[in-house]
């Protein structure tokens, strides 16, 4: 069941309301409820009563917004959850989530007339490994989606990936993951709103069978500290100063 969690990404990025970040960290497991998928991506297979859902590749490979297998396709469930259990996690675990990011996406527009949202997340070691890398080049060890640049700016994906680049990580676009429901949702360039999902390689910080943080977790720290205060500076150039 673990084998889908986000484990110790929190600790990763720990250091962002010291920087002057707001963090909001998913203490629910994907698991239970998807909080990366729209509310309406309800999985006929999983949630009993439910008589069809929309057309959705996510759906149809058992990753709707109540999951119906974990990592490597394995099953969750003997058989069904109820509709009103799925209806029950989507009140009182994906609502408020996406209300309260939401509201700090407004904070942030209403500050400083634009929001960056950094959508991180972890990535299994062998998720990489029918990625084929790039001619002389070794696989991601970072991977930063963004739609396809449908989610955020160009200029701000570039800056991010040379933060991950500076730290001597390999990092890819858009392979073997784009993005989901929170770059979709929540990215609009065109409105100042641009966000970005962040996979890592659990393998960096963590060990995967033990599910517990391993020798070099501190130094990952560091480097997710020193990419968001890159990012931090990124924002505080661009913002433009009243002549006195």
């Amino acid at each position: 069941m673990r084998s889908s969690e986000d484990a110790f990404v929190d600790m990763l990025v720990g250091e962002a309301p010291a920087l002057g970040l707001p963090l909001l960290a998913a203490e629910y497991p994907r698991a239970y409820v998807d909080l990366n998928r729209s509310c309406d991506e309800l999985d006929p297979a999983v949630i009993d009563g439910l008589r069809r859902s929309p057309a959705n590749p996510r759906i149809s490979s058992g990753l709707g917004v109540i999951p119906r297998v974990v990592s490597g396709g394995r099953l969750i469930y003997r058989g069904k959850v109820s509709m009103a259990e799925a209806e029950a996690r989507i009140a009182e675990v994906w609502r408020p989530y996406h209300s309260r990011l939401e509201a700090l996406m407004q904070d942030s527009l209403n500050l400083f007339g634009e929001a960056i949202l950094l959508d991180i997340h972890s990535m299994p070691h062998e998720a990489l490994e029918n990625v084929a890398p790039k001619p002389g080049r070794s696989r991601p060890e970072v991977v930063l989606g963004d739609r396809f640049g449908a989610s955020c700016n160009s200029e701000i994906v570039d800056r991010l990936e040379q933060a991950f680049v500076d730290q001597g990580l390999v990092v890819s676009r858009n392979s073997p993951f784009a993005g989901a429901f929170m770059t979709q949702h929540y990215g609009r360039p065109a409105q100042s709103r641009h966000a970005i999902q962040i996979e890592i390689d659990r393998s960096l910080y963590m060990n995967e069978t033990m599910i517990r943080p391993n020798g070099n977790f501190q130094a990952m720290k560091r480097i997710m500290t020193d990419v968001m205060q890159r990012m931090i500076d990124t924002g505080l150039t661009s913002i433009p100063l009243a002549a006195e």
